[in-house]
This record gives structure tokens, C-alpha cells and sequence, in this order.
């Protein structure tokens, strides 16, 4: 009957295999730049409408290129307009703003004439066009460099641009670029970023997948010796994810910068749920049992146990669904459902394989064992001798994390998980250092007025003194506003002279512009500014990425300003945008953490509750497993490791898998308490029994997490670094520290 029921089981399970296979090969990478902002955050329900309104501010991608000696060179100039004229005709160019054909308008009598900023064709006039160029400043930090070594051309893409429209205009970029002989180009925006972006994700998916499987491919050698031993629990660790990621395939999700990780976690948690299951099998058929006596045996008394293990890891991922950014939900609700699909692969089909299979081969291995009782003997020894000195070292231990985890600093950058040295990141960094930066900047313009609207005088004075405010503290480039369209209007007005660049106080100047509105839409540049009959408008522009804890910093300072400086029943002012929506997920980070860890803190509570039925031991259980992650937290603040999106869900992750150890020794405490032996009995035979088990688990779900250091995402290498340390640590104090304290807290049993 058994074996009809593993036939069963086995056909039953390749089966759905070949179904989730099927599902895999539909899944496709993705990097959502809008997935990243906060769920549900009041500031992002505005930026939609006024996304709706006007454009997404992240539509646009930023060319650049360097010349030597300067940019003002005739053959240099023209290769840059022939560029720009074959682009422009390029398949999701929406409009295209190049320094080689910026004009000055002028309106007279006759009509609207433009005065070319720069005249290609005529070198003769370079060096007055350069000296004008840079005496005007209107167009330095834009379109070229303050040295004059570089320029930079603005194009606008269709809205939203996905992958393989983005990957086709930056190829187009570059193919051109390169007919054209232009080198060094620089490439700055979302198109750009999305490609690199999922690219690498593939790689290291790829990578990641590889080396787990050569690790765990290697412990099973090491750990069993058989070619049976090692085949079966590989099998089943492969098979577990081959299914979650069917799975994510059949709900059609795609593979994020988040779920690359997915599976090297599920290859180190599977195998752990193997390794618990095979060596205890093992270890009762050395005492003589048949298969399936030894296999009973196993699942009565580990299937428990690792049960409540699989539960705490999943409830560790599954906190992370309190976290407020898209990605990180979904990476911890698949990983969540990961976790129990190698539950159920590892206690349905590997049981089935081993009713099926002949008797694997018991090597007795009594040396191996007896150095592990050695030292585990040793250990216990030292820890019974020095369990009051241990506790007070913790407490010290404490005392010094609780320092480091004051000097933690949250904050982000919007490449900080790409290396410095990456070319994307340089790129990126030419136009901070070049243009005054490629973060967007947006602030939403409303009337309140109804009787008024945004060029109306009085409207335009408040916004005189933001442009103020923004060019003093925020160095913005490229600003677009009403304001600066009415300026640009006068200066037109009067033959394009720069004494005219601005608000005129002048009655009759101020109702001349009135009359020539029709002129006000901004030549250089497709930019809208205006929406519902000019009641609403925009600042548009381009700061440096000066990371999230300034920004945020910046921003609450021009809050306040606009409340103390600008009229608030004539115009209402709002930062908005791409870059404020990213920054703001740093606002949540903290509470986000709190939330999942005091969640998983209650799940660990209930289960030890449930366990010994008494509030001591959930105290003493818990105390082992917070340690790590203070430890690990003091290490941020003392090495400058920054808390963000990326660094945020190492302590939940790290503390769901952590505490398997601790379930698994009071676990067994509570089997050998129930025999009625004495605490000391009791806390021996346990330290002995679980001590190999949970030494070598922590191991191979340490080096698993640690090849993620050699990922180059930022963000993936702390979680593969810290996670290890993390998991290293706790069952350090697993074994030092729980055993002190149930010496001096537990409520003794006598014998």
C-alpha cells in the first residue's frame, strides 16, 4: 500500500513539475521605476492627477556629449546637429531639444523671429556665440557645461516607455552616436537605467542559481558520501524552485530586482527542510530500523518541529507585506509560499523516494561523531561553568549595539545600488557634474484666486520669489514655469535683449504681454505647462541627486517657506513628483521594520507559548534571537551602511530564519522536560542532540545568503552580508547565550 501511495505521490508531483516548467517559460524580467513608490501614500493619489494634467516627469532622456578642447567646433557641432536631426525621425521620439538649434524669440510688428543661439554654420561668429552663451547664463547647466566641454541634448519618449521600446531608443541612441562618430556619449533616464537594470538582474539570476546549486551540490557530498544521498535531496531542493517560480508564472509576475533573489533563498531553505528530514532518518536507520519504521519515526519527531521552522521563515517574509513599496510585498508573499512548497516537496516527495529506493548506505562515521560530541561536550561544559559571566557579556554586547544603532542614517540615492565604478552610475554622475543633475524636480502651481490665474501679475510676483528660493538653495537647471515663459515673452518683445528677461513693472510693458500670448508656449522645448484654463501650472526641472535624508530636509524647508512667504490664498504650491515619491519611502522604512518585526515577534511568542505555556520562556526564547539583529544594526551605524528600501528587510528576513534554531532546541528542551528528567538533564541531552544540526544548518544558510555578495546591486550584496552575519551570530547565541539564561530564568523541574 505504501508504495502504491509514493507512486502516487512521485507521479502526481512530476506532473505539476512539467506544468510549472511550462509557466517558467513564460516569466519576463521587469524593472517598474513607478513600483517603487509608496502604496497607498496620499502625495502619490496628487502626483497621478497631476501626471493626468501634464506628463510624467521621468519621460525623457538626457544625451550628452564632450568635446576637446571645447565644444564650440565646427565639424564637432555639425556631426552633433546631423545626430539630432536622424534622432528626432527615430521611432518614440516625442521632440527633441538640442543646444544646436536653441533660439532667442523676437516679436515685432512682422511677426515672430527666431535668433539661432548658436549659428553651426558660421564659425566666424563662435566666439560671440560662446561669449553671449555664457554672459546670459539662461542656457548654462542645461544644455551646455559650465567649462564649455560638453553639452547635452533633452529628449522627451512616448509616456511610460517599457523595456523593449526603451532598450530600441537607446540602441538607436548609441547606433547613431556611433555613425556619426560621436564618443564619449552619455545617457542619463529611465530608458537607459531599465535596460541595465534587468540585464544584470539576468545575469545574476543566472549566477546565483548556478553557485547555489554547486554549494548545496557539495554539502550533500561532504554531508552523505552516496550517490543516492546526494541525488534525492537535490532533486527535491531543485524541484522546490522549479514550482515557485511556476507559480509566479502562472499569476503572470514578473522577475523584479527583488525576486532575483527568490532563488538562492529557496535552494538554502529547502535544503535545510532536506537535511533535517534525511539525516534523522539516517541516524534511526543506524540504530537498526527498517525504512519505514526509521521513516515513521522521522516524521513524528522532526516533522513538527520543522513545521514550526517553515512557519517562522515564511511568517519573517510575509511581514514584509506591512511595507509600504510594491516589490517588497510581492518578494515577501512568494518567498512566503516558497518556503511551504519545500515544506510539502520536502515531506511528500523525498519520504515517497526513500519508501521507493533501496536502503541507502549507513556509514557509521564514529570518528566524525565522536569530535562532534567532543565538542559540543566542551562547549556545554564552558557555557554551564560560565553562564552568569556569558549573560553579563551580552548585556555589554547590548549596551555597545545600542551606541552603533544610534549613528544609523537613513538615506538613499536614486543609483545608490549601483557601483560607483559601474558605467551606468558614471553616466548618470556626468550629468550631476556637468548639468546640474538628472533628479527631477516638480512643484504643482494652483490658483486659488477664481477670479485670477497663473499670469496674472500677482501670481507671477509669488512665483518670482519660489524661482528665488529654488536657484539660492536647490541649484535647479533647466526650469521651466509661467514665470519663465512670460520673461522669455518679454525679452521677445524687446528684440531679444537679456536686460529684458523678466517681469516688467511697467503697466503698459504688463498688458503688452497680455496681448501677445498666443506667442507664450515655449518654442525650445515640447513642455506643457499650463492645465484647466491656466488655474494650474508647474515648476519643472533638474537638481543633483543629493540623496533622500537632505532632500527630505530641502523639502521641509521649502514647506515651510511657501506657509511663511508666499500667499496662500492667492497660489497654492506642492512638491510633487517622481523623486518625492521615492524619497518618501524612506519615511516608512522605520515603521515599516517595527511592524514586521513586532508581527514575527508575536508569531515566535505564540508558538513558545503554546509550547511551555509560560511568558519566562518566551522572553528567554526571544531575547537569542533580537541580539543578532541589534549586533547587526550596531554594525550599519558604525560602518556607515546606510538604512534603505534595499537594507530594510534584512532584519525581518534574518530573524524569521534565526529563530529556527531556537525553535528547534526548545523544541526538543520541551521533549526531554516531558520525560520528567531535570532542567540540567533536559538542557544537555538537548544541547547534544541539536547542537551538529543546527551548527551545520546555520552553515549552509550562511553561505548561501553570502553568495549574494557577489551580486553588483548594492542592496543584494548587504542582504547576502548581513543576513549571514546575522544568522551566524544567533546561533552563536543559541548556543551560548539561551542555555545561560534557561540556567538562570527557567522555572526549574524536578526530576
Amino acid at each position: 500500500m505504501w508504495k502504491k501511495v509514493a507512486i502516487i505521490t512521485i507521479g502526481s508531483i512530476f506532473i505539476l513539475s512539467f506544468v510549472h516548467l511550462y509557466f517558467i517559460s513564460q516569466l519576463e524580467f521587469d524593472y517598474e521605476f513607478e513600483n517603487f513608490f509608496p502604496i497607498g501614500d496620499k502625495d502619490l493619489t496628487f502626483y497621478q492627477t497631476f501626471r493626468e494634467k501634464f506628463e510624467n516627469d521621468n519621460d525623457y532622456l538626457l544625451i550628452g556629449f564632450e568635446n576637446e578642447p571645447d565644444i564650440f567646433e565646427y565639424e564637432f557641432l555639425q556631426k552633433v546637429d546631423s545626430f539630432s536631426n536622424a534622432l528626432e525621425a527615430s521611432d518614440h521620439v516625442v521632440s527633441l531639444t538640442t543646444p544646436t538649434r536653441l533660439f532667442n524669440p523676437v516679436i515685432s510688428p512682422a511677426g515672430l523671429f527666431k535668433l539661432p543661439v548658436l549659428h553651426i554654420d558660421d564659425p566666424s561668429r563662435y566666439p560671440q556665440d560662446s561669449s553671449r552663451i555664457f554672459k546670459e547664463r539662461k542656457w548654462v547647466g542645461s544644455f551646455f557645461a559650465e567649462d564649455g566641454k560638453a553639452l547635452a541634448l533633452v529628449l522627451k519618449h512616448t509616456p511610460l516607455i517599457q523595456k523593449p521600446a526603451a532598450d530600441s531608443l537607446v540602441q538607436t541612441v548609441d547606433r547613431l552616436a556611433a555613425n556619426y562618430r560621436l564618443s564619449p556619449i552619455f545617457l542619463a533616464g529611465k530608458a537607459k537605467a531599465q535596460g541595465v537594470y534587468i540585464n544584470k538582474m539576468k545575469t545574476e539570476l543566472a549566477i546565483f542559481l548556478s553557485i547555489s546549486l554547486v554549494l548545496v551540490t557539495t554539502f550533500l557530498i561532504l554531508a552523505y558520501r552516496s550517490v543516492w544521498n546526494v541525488l534525492v535531496p537535490l532533486g527535491v531542493v531543485i524541484l522546490s524552485v522549479i514550482w515557485i517560480l511556476g507559480i509566479m508564472g502562472i499569476f503572470n509576475k514578473p522577475l523584479d530586482i527583488m525576486l532575483v533573489l527568490l532563488p538562492s533563498i529557496m535552494f538554502v531553505v529547502a535544503m535545510s527542510d532536506v537535511v533535517h528530514l534525511l539525516t534523522k532518518y539516517i541516524e534511526e536507520l543506524r540504530q537498526g530500523l527498517t525504512r519505514l519504521e526509521a521513516l515513521k519515526i522521522t516524521l513524528k519527531e522532526v516533522g513538527l518541529a520543522t513545521f514550526l521552522t517553515s512557519l517562522t521563515t515564511a511568517v519573517g517574509f510575509l511581514t514584509l507585506f506591512t511595507a509600504s513599496i510594491k516589490p517588497i510585498r510581492e518578494f515577501g508573499l512568494y518567498t512566503a509560499m516558497g518556503v511551504f512548497v519545500a515544506f510539502i516537496l520536502a515531506f511528500s516527495l523525498l519520504p515517497a523516494i526513500l519508501i521507493l529506493i533501496k536502503k541507502p548506505p549507513v556509514v557509521k562515521h564514529e570518528k566524525n561523531r565522536r569530535r562532534w560530541l567532543l565538542f559540543l561536550m566542551r562547549s556545554f561544559n564552558v557555557v554551564l561553568k560560565n553562564y552568569r559571566l556569558i549573560f553579563t557579556l551580552f548585556l555589554g554586547i547590548i549596551i555597545v549595539a545600542l551606541i552603533g544603532i544610534s549613528r544609523i542614517e537613513i538615506n538613499t540615492f536614486l543609483l545608490d545600488d549601483i557601483p560607483r565604478d559601474d558605467p551606468l552610475r558614471k553616466e548618470f554622475l556626468f550629468f550631476d557634474d556637468k548639468f546640474g543633475g538628472y533628479r527631477p524636480l516638480e512643484i504643482a502651481i494652483e490658483v486659488k484666486d477664481s477670479s485670477k490665474n497663473v499670469l496674472d501679475w500677482e501670481v507671477l510676483e509669488e512665483l518670482q520669489k519660489v524661482e528665488n528660493y529654488l536657484l539660492e538653495h536647490y541649484e535647479a537647471k533647466n526650469m521651466l514655469s509661467p514665470l519663465q515663459a512670460v520673461k522669455s515673452l518679454n525679452q521677445a518683445l524687446n528684440g531679444g535683449l537679456l536686460a529684458y528677461f523678466n517681469l516688467p513693472d511697467d503697466q503698459r510693458l504688463q498688458k503688452k504681454i497680455k496681448k501677445n500670448l498666443r506667442y507664450l508656449k515655449r518654442s525650445n522645448a515640447d513642455v506643457k505647462l499650463f492645465a484647466d484654463d491656466y488655474k494650474t501650472s508647474r515648476f519643472s526641472g533638474k537638481i543633483r541627486d543629493i540623496g533622500s535624508k537632505l532632500s527630505l530636509e530641502r523639502n521641509a524647508t521649502l514647506n515651510q517657506f511657501f506657509q511663511s512667504d508666499i500667499d496662500s490664498t492667492l497660489v497654492d504650491l506642492k512638491i510633487t513628483g517622481t523623486s518625492l515619491l521615492i524619497d518618501k519611502n524612506n519615511q516608512y522604512l522605520t515603521q515599516n521594520m517595527i511592524e514586521g518585526l513586532g508581527i514575527a515577534f508575536l508569531v515566535i511568542a505564540v508558538i513558545v507559548a503554546l509550547l511551555f505555556r509560560s511568558l519566562r520562556m518566551i522572553v528567554i526564547a526571544l531575547i537569542p534571537n533580537i541580539i543578532p539583529l541589534m549586533v547587526v544594526a550596531a554594525v550599519m551605524g558604525y560602518f556607515g551602511i546606510t538604512l534603505k528600501l534595499s537594507t530594510s528587510i534584512i532584519f525581518t528576513i534574518a530573524f524569521g530564519i534565526a529563530v529556527d534554531d531556537t525553535i528547534h532546541f526548545i523544541s526538543k528542551l520541551k521533549l526531554e522536560l516531558d520525560k520528567g528528567k531535570s532542567l540540567l538533564y533536559a538542557l544537555k541531552r538537548t544541547y547534544l542532540s541539536t547542537g551538529k544540526a543546527i551548527i551545520i544548518t546555520t552553515l549552509i544558510l550562511a553561505a548561501g545568503f553570502l553568495t549574494l555578495i557577489l551580486s553588483s546591486f548594492g542592496g543584494t550584496y548587504y542582504t547576502g552580508l548581513l543576513v549571514s552575519l546575522t544568522l551566524t551570530l544567533a546561533v552563536i547565541t543559541d548556543l551560548t547565550l539561551l542555555p545561560a539564561l534557561l540556567l538562570l530564568f527557567f522555572k526549574k523541574r524536578k526530576t
